[in-house]
Formats: structure tokens, sequence, C-alpha cells
């Protein structure tokens, strides 16, 4: 009997030491709680228990990056009535002979916005040229409206810092039809680019502090800028190289 009893022990003993490698338990043990019961022997180690949630690696978002629009300029033909005040008949060009151009414009909010200039049929090119180069630079322009929403009042556009073209209209102090009667030139931020006369003077108060030349600001445009140079590259010329008179908003198609 003794000798049955210690071999059975012993099988016990083997039984109960052969696995020579823990389970981890699913859960902690905490204490008073029953033990968790060991994976059966016949399943590898490497296998999860069904109880256990494998979390899915998290998947970072791919970053998204959004801009102002590009640029973009639509010409059309322009009706008789969207012209109520600055065309009549006797005009140098007939108004059939206008167009209308409707392009984006980098505001001084730094925002984009659409604006809207009325030119010859023939420098419709040269503008959108300008414009796009203006636009992707973020060159600010104040606004760009139509003179007639001053019913062509040159001084109440001029006032409201309007970006501007075709209007007609006499020179400044002159008897003959202006460039802007031709549709052949813009006007571009008049008040920070004002009319100077020869003695230094301007019509318009608020733009006094902008009279000399150079000046650093917002919408400014100075000698040999780059606003210049693309003026020129299409054969535009600006007031600001005038003798006497400046006109610092003044650019046209062969000068004048």
């Amino acid at each position: 009997m003794k000798r049955a009893a210690a071999i059975a022990f012993v099988v016990l003993a083997s039984v109960s030491c052969g696995a020579t490698e823990p389970v981890a338990s699913s859960a902690p043990t905490t204490p008073g709680s029953p033990a968790p019961s060991s994976a059966p022997s016949s399943v590898p180690s490497s296998t999860p228990s069904s109880s256990v949630t494998t979390p899915a690696s998290p998947q970072t978002p791919s970053p998204t990056r959004t801009g102002p629009p590009a640029f973009s300029a639509k010409v059309t033909k322009i009706s008789r009535d969207r012209l109520p005040y600055s065309w009549r008949p006797g005009c140098p060009v007939p108004y059939q002979d206008l167009r209308l151009v409707t392009m984006t414009y980098w505001g001084f909010d730094d925002q984009p916005h659409t604006g809207e200039l009325v030119v010859r049929d023939t420098v419709t090119d040269d503008v959108v040229t300008v414009f796009r180069k203006l636009y992707d630079w973020r060159w600010p322009i104040r606004q760009m409206k139509l003179v007639d929403a001053y019913k062509a009042d040159d001084y109440a556009s001029i006032d409201a810092d309007n970006t501007s073209a075709f209007n007609c209209r006499r020179a400044t102090g002159s008897s003959s039809w202006s460039k802007h009667s031709y549709g052949q030139a813009i006007d571009l931020n008049p008040l920070e680019n004002p009319y100077v006369t020869a003695d230094g003077g301007t019509a318009h108060k608020n733009a006094k502090k902008y009279a000399s030349r150079p000046m650093s600001g917002k919408g400014v445009i100075n000698a040999g800028d780059k606003v210049v140079k693309a003026f020129a590259n299409v054969g535009w010329e600006w007031g600001g190289y005038w003798s006497g008179t400046k006109d610092y908003q003044h650019f046209s198609k062969g000068g004048g």
C-alpha cells in the first residue's frame, strides 16, 4: 500500500507540474474571486482567447489642403442696359465694340472676389493676362465695379477706391476724349494711387497721404514695380511716368 501510494503521488505531481509555461489570464484576479481556468494544453499559446479583442491600428487620415480658387475670367458681350450712364450716342466707340470681363481679384481682406471691367474688344486678352498675374501674386484690389454703379461719376468712383475701366468722358483738364472713352484705360486702386498735380495737390482728401512716390503700402503702385512691368509687357503705359502731373492709378494701351 505504501508503494502504491507513492506511485500515485508521483503521477499526480507530474500532472500538476507538466506545463512549463504559464498561461496568461484574460483578466486580472482579484482577492476573493475564483481563479480563471487555464487554457487547454492542446491550444497553442499564440492563439488568442475568443474573449480578447485585438484593437485595429488607427488610420491616420490623409491631410487635405484647401486654398483660394484659381483665377478665372469670362469675356462676354455687354448689353446697352448695363451701361445706362457710361455710354451714350456720340461716344468714340459703339457699345457693340465693348466687352464685359468678369474675373477673380484678390481683395484687401485677403479673400478672393469677383469683379467686372468693361474694355474694348481688342484689349481683353491684355486685361486678362495682367489681372491673372495680379491675382496669382495676391496683389490686392479694393473693389472692381462698373462705373455705372456711381452713375458714371468719375469723382465718386475714385472716392470709393473703385477700380474701373470704360467711361465715355473727357480727359481730366482737356476737351479731348479720355482713353477711358475708348475702353483702353484702367484706373487701379485710385485712392492709393491718386491723380496728383504738378504742385503735389490731389482732388480727393482721402488720397493726400498717398500723393508721393516711392511709397510702400497695400495696393500701392511704384515706378518699375511688378504691376507696372506686367502692364508694360502687354503694351500699356503708366500715368505715374507722366511729366508734371502724375496719374498713379492710370494704365492705358499705348499711353495717353
